[in-house]
């Protein structure tokens, strides 16, 4: 069996993190679906999606590390074709990467303890997120 469902965001950009795994659970939980996968995927070119433990320490570390690896006051070409200036977003995004998938058994997710599912709004304004999850198994 194929299950589709549709979460809708509001984040607020400039590295936005958030955690999305209780939306995800519930949404595997009541998908009818007792052994599979579920694919977490964000709709749009400057948000990624990825796993990691939700707390406020890692939270700034990664937030640091994107400041480091691709920083936002450098040139970017997008940004000199299209003038919105998140050409830094763009590339964030490309690097975490757009899906995440999740073995699902017993209607639960199979994360580790300290292990959360996370959205990054990289965008440097407020938008509105789609994910997207595929829901797939027995």
């Amino acid at each position: 069996m194929i299950v589709s469902k549709r979460i809708g965001f509001q984040t607020k950009g400039d590295c936005d993190i958030i955690d999305i795994t209780p939306q995800v659970e519930q949404q595997v939980a009541e998908s009818g679906i007792t052994n599979g996968t579920v694919t977490i995927f964000v709709a749009g070119s400057t948000a990624g999606i990825t796993t990691i433990e939700y707390e406020p320490g890692l939270l700034s570390d990664l937030r640091s590390v994107w400041d480091r690896l691709v920083p936002r006051n450098i040139h970017y070409d997008h940004d000199s074709r299209w003038g919105d200036g998140n050409g830094f977003a763009h590339v964030r995004a490309s690097l975490l990467g757009a899906s995440v998938t999740v073995p699902i058994s017993d209607k639960r997710l199979t994360l580790g303890t300290w292990q959360q599912l996370i959205l990054v709004d990289f965008d440097n304004r407020p938008r509105s997120r789609q994910l997207v999850l595929q829901i797939v198994g027995e």
